[in-house]
């Protein structure tokens, strides 16, 4: 399994014959400098963690494109199908959806989730963290946007995750300090990937702009701390 940090919260995962995008906000975000029809390439499924714009992204165009699976909470598959997202497979917190070669299970997250269109808010659901479960490689959970609660216990009780994909920003989600705690209190992570944090260093919007903070409160710990650059392929 291939895991490529696509800045931000957004992920390429690739399984074999499936490619997974998490999250593609790719068009505007400032700190990606790629292709972004080439990160897309392929696409087979897009899971999105909630409806927020540095979120669901390039979702519409990509599913248009490639004909990829959008997977996520009805009102998120609803509102995409509207712009022409026509394969799309709902479910909600708490739920599991079989996707062949893996499945991918809606967690809890604490956060918020909806768009505004021409000044209207529009609300999109729960806010979701995800586990995406291979069958022949190691389960991850993306926590999504989120701050640190209780229930974690009973996600890593449940789903075993190996892979942690870890919002630290602050402002938005946890801080660095904070997500450590999650991790070292809730998980038995054999790997964590620190995101959401250092996108929109013009406005001071995330107090944590690298990963220094979460690094240093994961110093010690067994769970290894991956931080890749933009782009970076880690082998699972």
């Amino acid at each position: 399994m291939n895991l490529i940090w696509l800045g931000h919260s957004a992920f390429r995962i690739e399984l074999g014959a499936a490619v997974i995008l998490i999250d593609p906000f790719l068009t505007g975000n400032p700190k990606f400098t790629g292709d972004a029809a080439k990160a897309a390439a392929g696409a087979t499924h897009i899971v999105l963690s909630h409806g927020h714009d540095d979120h669901i992204g390039d979702a519409a165009k990509i599913a248009k494109t490639t004909g990829a699976q959008v997977i996520s909470n009805f009102e998120i598959c609803m509102y995409l199908n509207a712009q022409g997202a026509e394969n799309i497979n709902p479910g909600n917190t708490g739920g599991t959806i079989d996707c062949g070669l893996f499945s991918v299970s809606l967690t809890q997250a604490l956060h918020s989730s909806g768009t505004v269109v021409n000044g209207k808010s529009i609300y999109l659901g729960s806010a979701n963290g995800v586990v995406v479960k291979p069958r022949e490689a190691p389960c991850l959970y993306h926590m999504g946007d989120t701050d640190v609660f209780s229930d974690m216990g009973l996600i890593a009780e449940i789903h075993s995750p190996k892979i942690g994909l870890v919002p630290i920003g602050d402002r938005f989600t946890m801080s660095g300090r904070t997500a450590a705690l999650a991790v070292k209190r809730f998980f038995k992570f054999e790997t964590v990937v620190p995101c959401h944090y250092g996108t929109f260093d013009v406005l001071p919007l995330q107090i944590d702009q690298d990963a220094s903070h979460f690094v240093a409160e994961m110093q010690g710990h067994a769970t290894k701390v991956a931080v890749p650059r933009i782009g970076e392929v880690l082998a699972f």
